[in-house]
C-alpha cells in the first residue's frame, strides 16, 4: 500500500516563502465550518503556515501565534472570521470545549495549532497537516484529508500546487 494516497500531499518547504504560498493557496479554499489541524514540534512552521492560510482566506490581520491568549480572531472587509487556536497550553479536551469550539466552527474557519493535545474535541473530518522540521531552510508538511470535502479540497490544492490532479 503506498504511503501516499488521494488523501494525503507532502509538501517539501525550501523556506518560509514557500510555507507561506501553500498557505495562502489552502486558505483561498476555506469556508466557515472548515477545519484545519497543525502538529508538529516548535519552530517547525505551524505560524508561518497560518500567515499564508489568513492571507489566502483574504485578511489583512498581522497573525501571531494565540499561545498566550489561546484564540486569535483574523477578519476580512466583509466581516468573516477566521478562527486560530493554540492548543499548547490546554491540559486536556475539556479545557477545548470551554472555549466553544461549536461557536468558532460555525462562524468561520478552524485553525488548530497543537491539535493532537484536543483532538478529541475536534470534529473527525478536517485536513491534518503535520510538520516535520529537518533543517534550519527545510520543513515537510504532509497533508493528510479526513472526510470526503476535505479529499476535495487536498485535490484542489494538489492541482493548484503541482499542476496534477
Amino acid at each position: 500500500m503506498p504511503i501516499l494516497n488521494d488523501r494525503s500531499l507532502e509538501f517539501i518547504s525550501h523556506s518560509v516563502d514557500q510555507t507561506r504560498r501553500v498557505g495562502m493557496r489552502l486558505g483561498a479554499l476555506l469556508i466557515p465550518g472548515d477545519i484545519v489541524q497543525l502538529v508538529g514540534e516548535l519552530g517547525s512552521g505551524k505560524t508561518t503556515l497560518v500567515q499564508g492560510l489568513s492571507s489566502g482566506w483574504g485578511s489583512t490581520d498581522q497573525v501571531t501565534s494565540p499561545s498566550f491568549v489561546l484564540v486569535n480572531v483574523y477578519r476580512r472587509p466583509d466581516q468573516k472570521r477566521l478562527f486560530h487556536l493554540d492548543a499548547y497550553r490546554l491540559k486536556n479536551p475539556g479545557e477545548a470545549m470551554e472555549l466553544d469550539l461549536l461557536s468558532f466552527i460555525e462562524n468561520g474557519p478552524l485553525v488548530v495549532e497543537w491539535a493532537d493535545r484536543i483532538n478529541a474535541a475536534l470534529p473527525a473530518e478536517h485536513i491534518k497537516i503535520s510538520f516535520k522540521w529537518v533543517d534550519i531552510e527545510q520543513r515537510d508538511l504532509l497533508f493528510t484529508a479526513h472526510g470526503d470535502q476535505y479529499q476535495k479540497k487536498l485535490g484542489f490544492l494538489r492541482s493548484q500546487v503541482f499542476g496534477v490532479f
